[in-house]
């Protein structure tokens, strides 16, 4: 169970830790310092090595996650505060995949292309959707930490 309590955490700590560097630091220096073809370029980079770790994070997630409430005995057997997690979980799941899948791609796409305009676009709507599941993430969280609590 210790195991599985650690690779949980470790995976949320890579994927929320990682949004929020992006979200908070990463962005608005690029911001500062980057005309948009080389942040956009940049962004593009980001998101290829980040979107490893972020696919591993879930599947790792998704295991150990599954893997404690089984040993609870199922979903029966847990406290409100998981089926709460789970479902901001899958949440962001479902967010991340469109992010990944529609706006990403695209993203990818129009860098390559060097489509200037429409790139900036896309990361617009991914900063968005980055940000919502910044707020998620760190309510899940606080939703785990209290739970545990009580």
């Amino acid at each position: 169970m210790q195991f599985l309590k650690l690779l949980h955490l470790l995976s949320v700590l890579v994927w929320v830790g990682g949004m929020f560097f992006a979200y908070v630091v990463l962005r608005p220096a690029a911001v500062d310092v980057l005309d948009p073809p080389p942040r956009l370029k940049l962004w593009d980079t980001v998101f290829e090595r980040f979107f490893k770790w972020v696919w591993t994070s879930i599947s790792l997630l998704l295991i150990s996650g599954i893997g404690m409430i089984a040993l609870y005995g199922g979903m029966a057997h847990v406290g409100p505060h998981v089926h709460i997690m789970l479902m901001l979980g899958i949440a962001m799941i479902a967010i991340y995949g469109h992010v990944y899948f529609a706006l990403y791609k695209k993203l990818n796409r129009f860098v390559g292309a060097q489509s200037w305009k429409e790139a900036g676009e896309m990361l617009a709507k991914i900063r968005k959707m980055v940000g919502l599941n910044l707020a998620l993430g760190l309510l899940t969280v606080c939703v785990a930490v209290i739970g545990m609590a009580l």
